[in-house]
């Protein structure tokens, strides 16, 4: 990976003798979607708001493109792009009017960039409406073409999702991978949807008690895992079941003639074998991937997700 677009450097909060945010270093690069995981109440969105400059941090510093938070704040800030609460736009105005009038806030913004952001978040044969007539996915749309218009090269989205229809999330999802990956954004994205988070994110970011307890790939952190659930369809089903708990020492689920259990992913093959051996008729072998929520449970321990 090259330079990293921005960087977290011992970022901390603290309000008045209570420290929220403990000391948060982490770096973030263009073309990856970066997922900001965490319980609730456990800083996320409060580290959302340092990283854009609308909370003040206590110590530590946020760098993007090079330049500090805390010492070139324009010079920073113009690099971000970002939803951090659910976009405001004017309802009686048309979606078009509405990015007009904000890239007029903005220098070097021509109609040409404009075009191109709604061609982007797919608003083309909508742009002329009021966005009063929008549904919630059309509103997050023209939001994400509005924190585009200046060539960010990060884009921040806090719970970008919220409240849409599995439709809506799916285009979402869809448009955030899609400016990752060919506009080359450094995308982050804080949600509680975890199945989303999983089909959406490079890498994770996991925050507990404003602590950083880890960061990896979402590949890496789906395959770390010793165990696995197996479901086996076999027959007869009463020898089979047998069979694998004397060969596992584990408890054995029946279904039907599917029987569940739980075991190192290395013995899978060894069972199998050894049953083959036993005269037991295999049908069907299964061993079910964990899911990000399994690996973020493990990771907080008991708690509630936000």
């Amino acid at each position: 990976m090259t330079e990293p677009v921005m960087k977290l450097k011992n970022v901390k909060k603290t309000i008045g003798k209570k420290e929220i945010i403990k000391g948060l270093n982490f770096d973030i690069y263009g073309g990856e979607v970066f997922g900001f995981l965490g319980p609730n109440g456990a800083g996320k969105t409060t580290t959302i708001r340092m990283m854009v400059g609308l909370m003040n941090m206590s110590a530590g510093d946020v760098l993007i493109k090079g330049r500090s938070i805390n010492k070139e704040f324009k010079e920073a800030i113009r690099h971000v792009g970002g939803i951090v609460e659910n976009p405001e736009m004017y309802p009686f105005m048309s979606g078009w009017k509405n990015l007009v009038h904000y890239a007029r806030m903005m220098p070097d913004i021509t109609e040409e960039r404009i075009i191109q952001v709604v061609r982007l978040v797919g608003l083309e044969n909508r742009i002329k409406e009021k966005v009063g007539k929008y549904s919630l996915g059309m509103r997050q749309r023209l939001g994400i073409a509005q924190a585009l218009l200046h060539n960010p090269s990060v884009l921040i989205l806090d719970e970008p999702t919220n409240g849409l229809d599995p439709s809506g999330i799916r285009e979402i999802r869809a448009y955030i991978r899609e400016l990752a990956e060919e506009e080359g954004v450094a995308v982050i994205v804080s949600s509680h949807i975890l199945s989303e988070m999983e089909m959406m994110c490079d890498r994770i970011g996991i925050i507990k008690n404003g602590e950083l307890i880890a960061i990896q790939s979402v590949t890496d952190a789906l395959q770390q895992t010793d165990e696995k659930e197996v479901s086996i369809e076999a027959a007869p089903v009463d020898e089979a079941k047998a069979a694998l708990q004397e060969l596992t020492g584990r408890n054995v689920q029946l279904n039907g003639n599917v029987l569940t259990f739980t075991i190192e992913k290395e013995m899978i093959p060894k069972v199998v074998t050894d049953l083959v051996h036993k005269q037991i008729q295999i049908y069907g072998v299964h061993a079910n991937r964990s899911t990000l929520e399994d690996k973020f449970l493990d990771l907080i321990g008991e708690g509630v997700i936000e």
